[in-house]
């Protein structure tokens, strides 16, 4: 039986609840919902990359990144991710920055499947992205 490993990169604090930042059990990886927080400083309140969409957005691709080379995948091995706005009227800007972002990235493997919704954050919070890897 393969046993389920917690993933917590140094760039991260503590979640807020009793849940992982990513779990990985045998070649199964899931990133639980980033969002674009900045790196984590010790005796710091968490704080937002900024107050656009496109800082917000690039820094929580940095998180899920994080996490996903904590648990020895690339964006090559995402299957799925799910991405969460809390405004309809920031779809085609995340689409921009979403398709420049994994351009830039040069992945070799076809696109993941994708799924987005609107939802309620916490205030300030403007994105929230989680990820479903398999390794080989």
């Amino acid at each position: 039986m393969t046993e389920k490993i917690a993933l917590t990169p140094a760039t991260h604090a503590a979640p807020p609840a009793k849940f992982s930042h990513g779990v990985r059990k045998g070649n199964i990886l899931q990133v639980a919902g980033q969002v674009g927080f900045l790196p984590a400083e010790p005796g710091r309140p968490p704080r937002p990359a900024g107050p656009t969409l496109r800082e917000q957005t690039l820094q929580t691709f940095a998180n899920v990144k994080a996490i996903l080379e904590e648990g020895g995948a690339t964006w090559d091995d995402v299957m799925m991710m799910r991405v969460y706005l809390t405004d309809v009227d920031h779809f085609a800007e995340m689409n921009e920055i979403y398709d420049a972002y994994f351009e830039e990235q040069g992945l070799k493997a076809p696109a993941a499947a994708r799924t987005t919704v609107y939802v309620g954050l916490p205030e300030g919070l403007l994105v929230e992205i989680d990820a479903l890897a398999v390794l080989s």
